[in-house]
């Protein structure tokens, strides 16, 4: 085939929504356009019962239950300590009476003026379990802090903390949020109170996108240093360095891409994106108010710390690092600041307990290593830390306070991986576990270990997954029925549903919620439009999220109460917004590993053809062969046999993820038969935006 050369054109587009973008994929599932159907021709017997048990649509008050539930906290939990409000609140520099901030088009992507009714109350109300109202108003406490002499944070003006080491001439950021116009904000509180300073070094924790997203609200792609020269040459280049530890870019990068729709639905459940912040509401998460919904940047990073105790001045400041890999997240790391007696203890500790399984689906963490990292900071920083501060909450100041802070939270994550092993080995399933699991006495006591985020029943499930996997040993669980299948055989086997939504109901009127939710979200599995059976169940997901002391359980029960009450709200969801720079970072070998997510399989189940792809931009060749449906790669290979050769830039490869074939073959050089570039970028549907289901959750 005729050669054409073009020069590399912008890319008019991305292809890829970020992580947080509200679409998905189905699965034994109504698509978008059926989830949520219309009930308005329910049969009489449905419109009857509903009547007879007097079931509404509407959000219902705390039952007498719930209300005794929440009262117990009060004699769990030492409510006369506020150490942890202090802590919270302490070193105050100012703070804008109102905190609301916007987008250029004038939406609202942050609020702390949401979370004013939090005033209005002496003590938690009766839909609120009392530790997480406690929770909720300490991260309502947001402004500029000063940590002590030389170290400042902005907090509540994202999900994390903004926080700045001053320098000889300038700061050093470390974590500079999730949105653009956050990082702005906090900036700008920073210059107003502190004066203007340039920014010397990014340090970015790890790899999560509320640690990194903002960047480019403090700093431009341009100002960042190169790479390729020794972190002393990019520091006295004028240019900022962008640290990071090992495996940061791959894992920020890839992370969520695989899965990332299917994230970012579960994530509505997680954060609580449907509901309004409100005391039958969305309150705290344990790590922060929640997830801002501003512009998501990217920029990639200059420097990486390669081992624990490398140690650097930057800007005369002396830090030096403690990886800490596979703990709360894959690339993570410590920085310890020998002059200011200060430990960065990055999202290892945060004030609460965390995850070892996040709700929105991740890979499972570690919790002996968690532990583990935490006690080698111990032993290696331990003897002279004064004060502890991180990317989420608050600090904790004095040695012992500060070495006390750091073996509870240790203890805690230690603890759930040993106990989970022990009742592992003694035949406890997952399930058994989950509901058997408790913190030894004193350490439940601790205001610090509470399950604000993480709880010990999904944390215990996370251990349980890492060690055994999905299967409990009962055969009968080796290949279960589909759920809608397995509910339709239930409901039959029942015989008479309205007698079982009676017994429900008085269930339900004993306190009985979980029970409830279980046996009527299996009427609903059988029979969505059976509206007694998506309003009861609703009612008694409710309250268990009135009683969670964990803010996404309690996002979860209730935003799964909103949809089986209004239906699939998904499309509704407004969350953070991609510029793109993400998708531009992916390297040649992840783009085709995503190709092959989005394949339509079935369509090409008959096909086989190679396609070399040489890449001039990046020094990279590799041939991509589809076969039987299955994308197969061949990295740092040549295929003399390929059918088609494409010599083009790395980005132009998000063109055939588009479809887009005239637009790759303007940029590109192509040998060969081009047929199979438009044969494979014709099937690159199976998750684009105009074939993906917003997805069912808690229906079918």
């Amino acid at each position: 085939m005729k050669k054409r050369t073009r020069v590399f054109a912008p890319l008019a587009m991305m292809l890829m929504a970020l992580i947080i973008a509200a679409v998905g994929s189905g699965c034994d599932q109504n698509v978008a356009e059926d989830a949520g159907t219309d009930r308005s021709a329910q049969t009489q017997e449905t419109v009857d019962m509903v009547v007879e048990l007097g079931l509404t649509a509407e959000a219902k008050d705390a039952s007498r239950y719930t209300v005794e539930v929440n009262s117990a906290m009060y004699s769990l939990l030492d409510f006369e300590d506020t150490s942890e409000y202090e802590n919270a609140t302490r070193g105050l520099i100012d703070a804008p009476e109102v905190l609301e901030l916007k987008d250029s088009n004038g939406n609202v992507i942050w609020s702390q003026a949401a979370y004013s009714f939090l005033d209005d109350y002496g003590e938690a109300p009766d839909t609120v379990n009392p530790s997480l109202w406690e929770n909720t108003r300490n991260n309502h406490a947001y402004g500029l802090f000063e940590v002590r002499e030389g170290i400042y944070q902005v907090r509540g003006y994202d999900m994390a903390n903004l926080t700045l080491i001053e320098g000889d001439t300038g700061w050093i950021v470390f974590d500079p949020l999730m949105s653009v116009e956050c990082s702005q904000a906090a900036m700008q509180l920073v210059e107003k109170n502190l004066g203007q300073r340039p920014v010397k070094a990014v340090i970015i924790s790890h790899c999560h996108v509320d640690h990194y997203g903002g960047i480019k609200g403090i700093m431009t792609s341009e100002e960042a240093a190169d790479s390729s020269l020794p972190l002393e040459g990019q520091l006295a280049s004028g240019k900022i360095p962008i640290i990071v530890p090992e495996g940061f870019a791959e894992h920020a990068v890839s992370e969520n891409v695989y899965a990332g729709k299917a994230m970012s639905r579960r994530a509505n459940y997680q954060y609580g994106v449907l509901l309004e912040a409100g005391v039958t509401g969305k309150l705290a998460m344990g790590i922060g108010i929640g997830q801002s919904t501003g512009t998501v940047s990217f920029i990639m990073p200059t420097y990486e710390i390669k081992e624990t105790g490398e140690t650097h001045v930057i800007d005369g400041v002396e830090l030096e690092f403690q990886l800490t890999p596979g703990t709360e997240a894959p690339a993570e790391m410590n920085t310890w600041l020998p002059e200011l007696k200060a430990l960065w203890v990055a999202e290892n500790c945060t004030g609460t307990l965390h995850n070892l399984y996040t709700l929105r689906g991740a890979q499972v963490r570690d919790g002996a290593a968690w532990a583990g990292y935490i006690t080698e900071a111990i032993s290696r920083y331990g003897g002279e830390a004064e004060v502890t501060f991180q990317s989420h909450n608050w600090p904790h100041w004095g040695k012992e306070t500060v070495n006390e802070y750091l073996v509870n939270t240790a203890a805690v994550y230690k603890f759930i991986n040993d106990q989970t092993l022990t009742y592992i080995n003694q035949g406890c399933t997952s399930d058994e576990i989950s509901n058997m699991i408790e913190l030894p006495e004193e350490l439940a006591k601790v205001w610090y270990t509470r399950q604000y985020y993480g709880t010990l029943s999904h944390n215990s499930k996370a251990v349980y997954q890492k060690y055994m996997g999905w299967y409990d040993a009962n055969p009968v669980h080796l290949n279960p029925l589909a759920p809608s299948d397995s509910a339709k055989k239930w409901v039959e086997y029942l015989g008479d549903v309205e007698k079982v939504l009676r017994m429900a109901k008085t269930d339900f009127e004993a306190g009985e919620y979980q029970w409830v939710a279980e046996v009527t979200n299996t009427i609903v599995f059988a029979d969505p439009e059976n509206e007694a059976a998506r309003l009861l169940c609703a009612d008694a997901l409710e309250q268990l999220g009135y009683q969670a002391e964990s803010g996404p359980w309690r996002n979860a029960y209730l935003t799964a109460a909103l949809e089986l009450r209004q239906g699939n709200q998904a499309a509704s969801a407004v969350q953070a917004q991609s510029s793109g720079d993400i998708q531009k970072e992916m390297t040649a070998t992840m783009l085709f590993d995503y190709m092959g997510i989005l394949l339509d399989k079935a369509a090409l189940a008959n096909r086989d053809f190679t396609i070399q792809f040489i890449l001039p931009d990046v020094g990279e060749q590799h041939a991509l062969q589809v076969k039987n449906g299955v994308v197969l790669v061949y990295e740092n290979a040549v295929r003399e046999d390929a059918d088609a050769a494409a010599t083009c830039p790395k980005n132009a490869l998000l063109y055939l993820m588009q479809g887009n074939v005239d637009a790759f073959t303007q940029v590109s050089q192509i040998e060969g038969d081009a047929a199979v570039l438009e044969l494979l970028a014709a099937n690159l549907t199976e998750l684009s935006d105009s074939t993906v289901t917003l997805f069912n959750i808690v229906e079918p």
